[in-house]
């Protein structure tokens, strides 16, 4: 993990999208339509599922840098789910996760992507609306994936944006990752020491 606070090189960002979601959340941000590859899929049938993961398989394989997925929606709980049950090789690509609006996916389709309740196997962060109402249910699905969690309020997207704003803030929050862990490995070793 602590590589994830030095990276160097530009991350390849791949953006997912339900199709019936006309605005994904991270362009009421402000920031571009998609990334250097764009998914998305139906998610009616396990075959759609099926292809939609193979697509993903594909496009984080292929990529020459490390991956950033930037999901909204529905498409959160389908990166949960693939995270979950890809080979290693494949979720060892991903830099991380940057995961817009997944309260307001629907209930009765979230369960098609139901999968174990273990954490991602790479940093995540969970951006939702500072909504009183759906704090519970956002706070509940980070746990769920062992994400952070940023609260937001959606704004209107101004002309233009760059990824390199996801990218800077998903290193922000990797390094305050690696840096948390590193103080509690510390304290750890500490009070190991004292007794």
């Amino acid at each position: 993990m602590t590589s994830l606070a030095t990276w160097r090189e530009d991350l390849s960002v791949i953006t997912l999208s339900d199709p019936q979601d006309p605005l994904p959340a991270w362009q009421k941000l402000g920031w571009p339509a998609e990334g250097a590859r764009h998914l998305t899929g139906g998610f009616a049938t396990r075959s759609d599922r099926a292809r939609w993961a193979a697509k993903l398989d594909r496009a984080v394989t292929e990529s020459d840098r490390s991956v950033l997925l930037i999901a909204s929606g529905l498409s959160c709980f389908a990166v949960g789910w693939w995270a979950k049950l890809s080979p290693a090789n494949y979720a060892a690509r991903v830099a991380g996760a940057l995961l817009f609006a997944p309260g307001e996916a629907r209930e009765d389709l979230r369960g098609r992507f139901a999968a174990p309740r273990i954490a991602m196997p790479f940093s995540s962060l969970v951006i939702g609306d500072a909504i009183d109402e759906k704090d519970a249910e956002l706070q509940r699905i980070a746990s769920d994936w062992s994400s952070g969690l940023v609260r937001t309020r959606e704004r209107t997207a101004p002309v233009g944006g760059s990824w390199r704003q996801a990218q800077r803030l998903f290193r922000r929050f990797t390094t305050a990752v690696v840096e948390h862990d590193v103080q509690r490995a510390r304290a750890l070793r500490g009070l190991g020491a004292s007794e």
